[in-house]
């Protein structure tokens, strides 16, 4: 088996003492592809805000394995990020060579070619002055994919990368994300399309703040994996403080 990239101890999360996420335990190997799935609300984006170091943990560790902020690449979902800031497609997707240039380092020819050929890899060449407030949905989705290439980071974390996209956009990106997996590259994404989920990701983690099931995808993707999901996500309480381990969950 592969070695992991991130590892999970009894991790628990939350915002101001309220749990989002409860004492997960388990380990993600090195390339892999794997999905975060639940419903609204079950923790999947608190996830990934504590792996990329947004979020600290209430309790337990997460252990990136001498993996640094340099070695993550992070897209939060769209409507975290402003459009309405006035730069172009060439500079948005170019701030993915922050690590080698620096945030206010200048790029020399061979980044501009590098930029211009992420643009190419996501079907955008010719659109590298366009405003990104210009932008379709999807067209703003493959500039920030644009930006990931460039990171070429060893983990890549992604948040509802295929919200609001249409379906040429989805199988495109699909695609750029089958490549990093054939690179070695880990990488989680939080999906809601369980279709999606069923015929591209290998490997599933189904949340309901809790871990209910973790492991190759058709296990755990069952109707009643899925029915107990809604059930737990729809009994809990979002006033709870935070919880103490139970003692017959140890045992059990």
């Amino acid at each position: 088996m592969s070695a992991p990239a991130i590892s999970f101890h009894n991790l628990t999360l939350g915002y101001d003492r309220h749990p989002a996420v409860h004492h997960i335990t388990g380990e993600v190997a090195q390339g892999a592809l794997l999905a975060v799935v639940g419903s609204n609300g079950a923790g999947k984006s608190t996830l990934l805000k504590a792996i990329v170091g947004e979020l600290k943990p209430l309790s337990g560790r997460l252990d990136l394995h001498g993996n640094g902020k340099r070695d993550i690449a992070y897209l939060p979902q769209v409507v975290d990020i402003d459009r309405g800031f006035p730069i172009s497609v060439f500079d948005c997707v170019a701030m993915g060579l922050w690590h080698e240039t620096g945030a206010s380092g200048g790029l020399d020819p061979s980044c501009d070619v590098r930029v211009a050929e992420a643009l190419d890899a996501v079907s955008l060449t010719g659109l590298a002055s366009r405003p990104v407030g210009a932008l379709s949905g999807g067209q703003f989705q493959r500039v920030l994919f644009a930006r990931l290439l460039l990171q070429d980071a060893k983990i890549i974390l992604l948040d509802e990368p295929f919200r609001a996209v249409d379906a040429r956009t989805i199988a495109d990106l699909i695609r750029l994300i089958g490549q990093w997996q054939s690179e070695g590259r880990t990488v989680i994404a939080v999906l809601h399309d369980i279709e999606l989920v069923r015929r591209y990701f290998p490997e599933t983690l189904l949340l309901a703040r809790d871990v209910l099931a973790w492991g190759e995808t058709p296990s755990v993707l069952t109707p009643v994996n899925l029915d107990r999901s809604r059930r737990f996500d729809e009994a809990f309480d979002d006033h709870a403080a935070v919880c103490h381990h139970d003692e017959a969950r140890e045992t059990a």
